[in-house]
């Protein structure tokens, strides 16, 4: 769920992360109570993807490896390995380098291919939040770590009115969000805005559906969402004004993914 800061996993977090847990998703960022794929007029709808999405580009049990893009070499900090998992028609990345494989903040830029250009910024660098205790290469629900690999983007809702996104956008009021996190800031506003990462979950529904195709033990509900000021369970956070900004820029025909991880992973 949320932002940056190295901290120390003893006693104090313990504390806070029993008092987290009880308005927190089980195997995500957060729960919003129970809710329907998608709800309300306010709720637009994306017709369901042709060819089934990858959740993970780690070895995990799951779908295959994405298709490997022939020109995503110029992306920077990414090694062959994590280019190969990159798909060749998209267009769009948003690549979130973690500052150490424990550490929960990392540093996010939105990169655009162009036939002339290549991959060129178009906007950050933002900070950001990720997990408590950084990353992993195989993420389990509850482990408080933001999993490595290449992710693709597709849907988007939140508790605030669509911003003007071309994203499909569920606005309804499960997304609201309560109590504390592990530095004891309020959660209030958390997932105003959000955009699912499409990590064991159903693509073309809400980010409210609990639908977890790879099963439970995997985890699921992991995010962008607001930013709280602290370190999130599993998801990705950006301050409000930067998820405005990136769900204005977020282009569904330019196939759009996440690239993340610690800077040593995403070398590999």
């Amino acid at each position: 769920m949320a932002t940056r800061s190295d901290m120390p996993l003893v006693s104090g977090v313990t504390v806070l992360l029993t008092a987290l847990c009880a308005g927190l998703l089980l195997t995500g960022c957060a729960q919003p109570s129970s809710a329907p794929a998608a709800r309300g007029a306010a709720a637009k709808t994306a017709p369901p993807p042709s060819s089934p999405s990858p959740d993970a580009s780690s070895p995990a049990p799951g779908p295959p490896a994405l298709e490997p893009s022939a020109r995503a070499g110029d992306l920077p900090g990414l090694g062959p390995l994590t280019r190969s998992r990159i798909p060749a028609r998209t267009r769009q990345a948003l690549v979130v380098t973690g500052e150490g494989r424990d550490v929960p903040r990392s540093t996010a830029v939105l990169y655009e291919h162009d036939p002339a250009l290549g991959w060129h910024a178009v906007t950050g660098p933002w900070q950001a939040h990720n997990a408590l205790r950084g990353w992993t290469d195989d993420h389990r629900a509850g482990d408080l770590r933001t999993p490595v690999g290449v992710f693709r983007l597709g849907d988007a809702g939140g508790r605030l009115p669509d911003p003007g996104t071309r994203l499909p956008y569920d606005q309804d009021e499960e997304f609201n969000m309560s109590g504390t996190g592990f530095l004891g800031e309020p959660l209030e506003g958390s997932f105003d805005h959000v955009v699912a990462i499409d990590y064991n979950r159903t693509r073309g529904v809400s980010p409210l559906d609990k639908t977890r195709p790879l099963g439970t033990e995997l985890g699921g509900g992991v995010w962008i969402h607001v930013d709280h000021g602290g370190p999130t369970r599993a998801c990705i956070s950006l301050p409000l004004e930067r998820m405005r900004e990136l769900l204005l820029a977020l282009d569904p025909a330019k196939e759009p993914v996440i690239v993340m991880g610690d800077a040593a992973a995403l070398k590999r």
